[in-house]
């Protein structure tokens, strides 16, 4: 909404003529944008246009409003529009010496600092990629936090293995991000996989078959039997997530699933992927590993800040100092699509070697070394009870065969799947403050998105850069 001076002289004589073609403009710039942008021709002047007009966007369902304040215009309307919106506010200014921009940007916002009135200023010239620098980041951030609100994390299990920065208070996650939390127990997962059928089973498996690199079956633990009940669980969770309408998931996984049925690694790899064999094309759903609440909310946010990428979960596994990489490593399975980061799901799957878990319930996991490329690594974490991000920019790199004989040697020849992460920052600093042993990543840089988000969601933000 573009609000304009309420008063019929100076309207007429100064301020029309500089408002509305700006108006026109930045309706141009935004709808040249990734976005859904909703408007009028109108410039708002009185109570009346004003409420019709945010009436109409409330109406329409919008994320985040924008209000476009070329020249003055009077606070006390802004401050109206905005209190009857009622949601996240971007105001944006301009540059020009001559449309007074600076006084209706400081009134408004001003006015609305007053009342606690949580918003952003942006004072940029009419330019597309001045749009996409400043503004593109803040709404990105801003409908994150917006869809975060009223989604539903479906915890299977409890605490793993003692992971303690695995757990969180879901009642503060209702009040400081409004989520919500369902708990299930992860035997569930079991009781409906018994009675997946075949049919089902089998599209998903012959898929991986037909695709993968090689898929290593033999006598003992990782028989064809195995593999298609750890298929039917992934089907199973599937069809819970969508039966008690889940919009993310962390599962416990070990060590009962992992000891006395089967590890949840063919979960691990395909519910954050875009593609399986089952159904096809599908929505990448978030999955973290040993019931991470923390991670699965963080990789939640780096997919919705994304428009709905694949996420990755795994291990701070080793540091190497001298080459600036982070190991990160998962115990047997991380999402597919970062085997090849193609638009092919059969030439990601192409990479990936499906071999035999070393869990006492057998079954298979997933090997490969994760696809070069920006990669945007973070993870929520608590200091004396308050939430800090860790946002972590590095580039997925393909380790040289030195690399890969220094870390078979070290790790032993049962390779799981690795992301080589280059960063470039102070390691013994990332040491002294990092907060889990696990982390959150997309595919991307999301630096400037994830810092505006933190500040919405009362956050505090830690770049290493």
């Amino acid at each position: 909404m573009t609000f304009g001076d309420h008063r019929g002289p100076e309207w007429d004589t100064v301020f029309s003529t500089m408002t509305i073609p700006r108006h026109a403009k930045a309706v141009e710039l935004l709808t040249s944008l990734p976005l859904e942008v909703i408007s009028f021709p109108e410039v708002a002047r009185t109570r009346d246009q004003i409420d019709e007009q945010v009436d109409a966007l409330k109406h329409a369902g919008i994320e985040l409003f924008i209000v476009h304040t070329p020249c003055w215009t009077s606070p006390n309307l802004v401050v109206h529009g905005v209190q009857r919106m009622g949601a996240y506010t971007i105001i944006i200014g301009n540059r020009d010496m001559g449309t007074h921009g600076c006084v209706g940007l400081f009134g408004a916002a001003g006015a609305l600092s007053q009342i606690g009135s949580d918003h952003r200023r942006i004072r940029m010239d009419y330019d597309l990629a001045m749009y996409e620098k400043k503004l593109l980041p803040l709404i990105r951030a801003a409908s994150t936090a917006h869809r975060l609100k009223g989604s539903v994390l479906g915890y299977f299990g409890g605490r793993s293995i003692g992971i303690d920065t695995a757990t969180f208070d879901p009642m503060g996650w209702k009040k400081q991000f409004g989520v919500d939390v369902e708990h299930i127990d992860q035997i569930e997962i079991v009781r409906i996989a018994e009675t997946i059928s075949q049919d089902r089973i089998d599209r998903m498996r012959v898929w991986i078959e037909e695709n993968a690199k090689e898929v290593l079956y033999n006598d003992g633990k990782f028989t064809k039997e195995k593999f298609d009940f750890q298929i039917a669980c992934y089907i199973a969770t599937k069809d819970i997530c969508r039966d008690q309408g889940l919009d993310f998931t962390a599962i416990k996984c070990m060590p009962e699933l992992s000891n006395s049925y089967v590890p949840q690694c063919m979960t691990a790899a395909f519910l954050p992927n875009n593609f399986d064999g089952e159904e096809g094309e599908k929505d990448a759903m978030v999955m973290a590993c040993e019931a991470d609440g923390d991670g699965a909310l963080t990789q939640q946010m780096l997919k919705l800040i994304s428009g709905g990428m694949p996420t990755f979960f795994a291990d701070v596994s080793h540091i190497d100092d001298a080459r600036k990489t982070l190991y990160c490593v998962n115990c047997g399975a991380v999402c597919a699509w970062y085997a090849g980061r193609d638009e092919d799901p059969g030439k990601n799957l192409n990479r990936i070697t499906i071999k035999q878990s070393i869990r006492p319930g057998g079954g298979a996991i997933t090997g490969f070394f994760a696809a070069p490329g920006a990669m945007q690594l973070a993870r929520l974490y608590r200091v004396d009870g308050k939430y800090r991000m860790a946002i972590i920019p590095c580039t997925a790199v393909t380790p040289s065969e030195e690399i890969l004989e220094e870390f078979v040697a070290a790790r032993g020849p049962h390779q799981l799947p690795a992301l080589f992460a280059e960063v470039d920052f102070d390691l013994e600093a990332f040491v002294d403050e990092y907060g889990s042993n696990h982390i959150s990543g997309v595919a991307g840089e999301y630096v400037q998105e994830l810092v505006e988000l933190c500040k919405m969601l009362g956050i505090e933000p830690v770049v290493f850069t």
